[in-house]
């Protein structure tokens, strides 16, 4: 697999390339043009200058770019996506063959109860910046929070758990079609896709001896939905456009300086995983839980251990606390040259189809997505190109709707860009070695010579990299034992990659 080196990403005349749009857009007049009318030249003080404040002209340009981008993203045409109801569709470890209601339904529920966080405006300004919005430059930051977000939902919530609420968001944009023939879809879509149970539908009795019992199960059930949505509300502060949100775009642009990005830059896969693994050690809020970022696509396992076993680590020993960490692993990878190599291809679905598989944040050229599953030859992603007011938080019974997309979305493998993210998660040591198995056997079915990444065993320092590495806090296929280098030695830092 070739690397590629920072100096391939070009900006043109110091600003940054726009993201690729839809054709059919067309252009929109300025809404609010006032509030961003152009101030009279001021003179810069010594002060400003020495605490590197942005410069009149700079606040302007922010301010233009913010304008323009806020119209180009605050809007979105309306279009339905086509299922076909002959193949799986897979989300995430999990697999609806769209040919009755139910599951239709299991789909349309597993899509939306995932956490959406796209572009939005209005925010407090960023330190350092004018900039109030993150359109047009923050899509690779809002794909990694969704990442993030799906680990932690796996981490604090149950498996199987869905988002109440999305039963009330019956407009969901996708239609399922029967194929006429194996080279091309056609028919008519099934009728409904809203919820199947009517309201209406009457309730049998029940005999007065089960009554008791039935309602002490509903009291429980109850208690726990509460207690889920408790937590899946608390989850999404986090995330929240105020400075104190611990994963909130403020915090992860703070983190991104020490990487050399500010506000306003566009972020690559490998530079986010690191912000996100960062974040994760900096905050008190998300406990038991650790970020692992693969080195020169690279998992070193005892390295993991090191990090996850609180065993070893015995100057912060708590006896009441787990053995072992939760984690999350993050591996950079570039799945080609200039291009996506068809090779890769069955590997990336074999890793979508893993209960340990979180996503892959990537996208298309200049245009970051944040993949979730496919079908046939086409992968399923959450865009976080559309710009939305943001919401405050802060506020009891904040709105949830924002934060949920009701349409899900498809493109060709072959448009996928090769340089990405692909998460994992493990909630024990069991589930860690089970982890390292699967996706071993996942890695194999690539028809490449040279595998995505590799497992090895054994620490970083054990090769030589113990200078580079960023997580101190026969054999199954692709696990190399410690006594034999590893290919990827020879490879550029993974923090060469750029997404281009």
């Amino acid at each position: 697999m070739n690397s590629v080196s920072p100096s391939a990403a070009q900006y043109v005349g110091g600003v940054m390339q726009d993201e690729l749009v839809d054709r059919g857009r067309q252009q929109q007049p300025m809404e609010r043009q006032g509030s961003f009318g152009v101030r009279p030249p001021q003179t810069q003080d010594a002060s400003r200058e020495a605490a590197g404040e942005p410069d009149e002209m700079d606040k302007l340009k922010a301010k233009l770019m913010s304008a323009w981008n806020n119209v180009k993203y605050g809007w979105t045409v309306k279009s339905k996506t086509s299922f076909n109801k002959m193949s799986p569709v897979t989300i995430l470890g999990h697999s609806y063959l769209l040919n009755s209601e139910d599951e239709v339904e299991r789909f349309r529920l597993a899509f939306v109860s995932r956490i959406w966080l796209t572009y939005r405006r209005e925010f407090p300004q960023l330190e350092g910046s004018t900039w109030t919005t993150d359109c047009g430059w923050g899509c690779m930051l809002r794909s990694g929070q969704m990442l993030l977000a799906q680990g932690l939902l796996v981490h604090l919530m149950p498996r199987d758990w869905v988002w109440p609420e999305s039963q009330q968001l019956t407009d969901v944009d996708f239609e399922v079609f029967r194929p006429r023939s194996p080279a091309r879809a056609g028919g008519v879509p099934i009728p409904s896709f809203g919820s199947p149970r009517s309201s209406s539908t009457p309730e049998k009795s029940l005999p007065s001896s089960q009554a008791p019992r039935c309602s002490q199960k509903k009291r429980v059930h109850e208690s726990t939905k509460d207690r889920q949505e408790h937590i899946h509300s608390r989850l999404v502060t986090w995330f929240g456009d105020q400075p104190p949100a611990p994963f909130g775009v403020h915090q992860l642009v703070d983190i991104g300086k020490g990487s050399g990005k500010k506000a306003g830059d566009w972020y690559g896969p490998s530079v986010v995983a690191h912000i996100l693994r960062k974040a994760v050690d900096k905050t008190s809020v998300v406990t038991n839980l650790a970020v692992y970022v693969a080195q020169d696509c690279t998992v070193y396992k005892e390295d993991v251990v090191r990090l996850c076993d609180r065993s070893l680590n015995q100057t912060s020993s708590d006896p009441s606390s787990q053995d072992w960490k939760s984690v999350i692993i993050l591996v950079p990878v570039r799945l080609g040259g200039e291009a996506l190599n068809p090779s890769y291809i069955d590997c990336v679905k074999n890793f979508l189809k893993l209960d340990c598989c979180i996503g892959i944040i990537g996208g298309k050229p200049k245009h970051s997505l944040y993949f979730i599953g496919f079908q046939d030859e086409q992968l399923l992603y959450l865009d976080p190109h559309y710009c939305q007011p943001v919401v405050d938080v802060s506020q009891i019974n904040f709105s949830l709707e924002s934060f949920h997309c009701s349409s899900p979305k498809k493109m060709p493998f072959n448009r996928m860009d090769p340089s990405c993210t692909i998460g994992f998660y493990a909630k024990n040591k069991k589930d860690f070695e089970s982890l390292c198995s699967a996706v071993s056997e996942a890695l194999s079915s690539s028809k490449e010579k040279y595998p995505v990444f590799t497992f090895v065993e054994g620490h970083s320092q054990d090769y030589g990299l113990e200078g580079h590495s960023s997580n101190h806090s026969g054999p199954p296929a692709h696990i190399l034992p410690p006594g034999r280098l590893s290919r990827s030695n020879n490879r550029r830092s993974s923090e060469e990659f750029v997404f281009l």
